[in-house]
């Protein structure tokens, strides 16, 4: 479950304006730590792969998690998320879930028509398929962050700036807001990098301690990847840093230590 908020919180990053340099391209690979109060809990991974389905050539985006340590003694996650998107549009063809989070299980995959604005959902855990209509420009949970990355002017944004998203996750679809805060400069392994930061509004409840719980720092270059995530939740809280990068399609800039 972790992991499917670190997830969701990804796409709640960004606004939308065109932009020039692609901020991604086939054969991307982020990683990240994922701490939870003294556990180094989860680590995660996101890949981008260029593919052929159904005879067309898609972005296949791959995010795989899972718990490390003693935690995974207690309390272990496999998760496995997978979007297949359109190079152009960067919208989702086929969305793949498959995760077990302690016990907890899920098997799905979505196809998206977004000529009839429509979403086939495959339940292979239930043997059931089912259609819904969604929003137009709806994303999955994995496209919606390479979308946006695509698409964000990081340089046209105002302190106090509002974005909402459209979501189709779970056989519901959502609209997700998020404020632009500040700039600031986040220390990291690799060195000082220079951030935009953004406050996602969540649910409270079960999982997150508040509305305003999440915080998320992106990296102000070409490339606007998530460089640091905090939230608080219910019981305890949560941390995660970028932790390995390769092959992106852009300068990353940093400032040695």
């Amino acid at each position: 479950m972790i992991k499917r908020f670190i997830l969701l919180i990804f796409l709640f990053s960004f606004g939308i304006h065109a932009q020039e340099k692609s901020a991604f391209q086939d054969g991307e690979w982020l990683q990240y730590k994922i701490s939870y109060g003294w556990f180094n809990a989860t680590t995660a991974t996101l890949k981008v792969k260029k593919e052929h389905l159904d005879g067309k050539e898609l972005y296949h985006v791959i995010g795989k998690g899972k718990t490390t340590g003693l935690l995974d003694i207690f309390f272990k996650v496999r998760d496995n998320y997978e979007s297949y998107v359109h190079p152009e549009s960067i919208k989702p063809y086929k969305f793949i879930r498959k995760v077990n989070e302690g016990g907890y299980t899920k098997n799905k995959a979505i196809y998206f028509d977004h000529e009839t604005l429509k979403a086939e959902v495959h339940n292979y855990k239930n043997d059931t398929i089912s259609e819904h209509k969604i929003k137009r420009g709806t994303q999955d949970m994995i496209s919606a962050l390479y979308n946006l990355r695509e698409e964000v002017d990081i340089y046209d944004l105002q302190k106090g700036d509002e974005f909402t998203l459209n979501l189709f996750f779970d056989e519901d679809n959502f609209d997700f807001k998020t404020v632009y805060l500040r700039q600031e400069k986040v220390e990291t392994k690799f060195g000082t990098i220079n951030c935009l930061v953004f406050r996602p509004y969540v649910k409270a409840g079960r999982v997150f301690e508040e509305k305003e719980s999440v915080t998320i720092w992106i990296s102000k270059d070409e490339n606007k990847i998530p460089v640091k995530i905090e939230a608080k939740l219910s019981v305890g809280s949560l941390v995660a840093s970028l932790n390995a990068f390769k092959g992106l399609a852009n300068s990353f800039k940093i400032t040695q230590q």
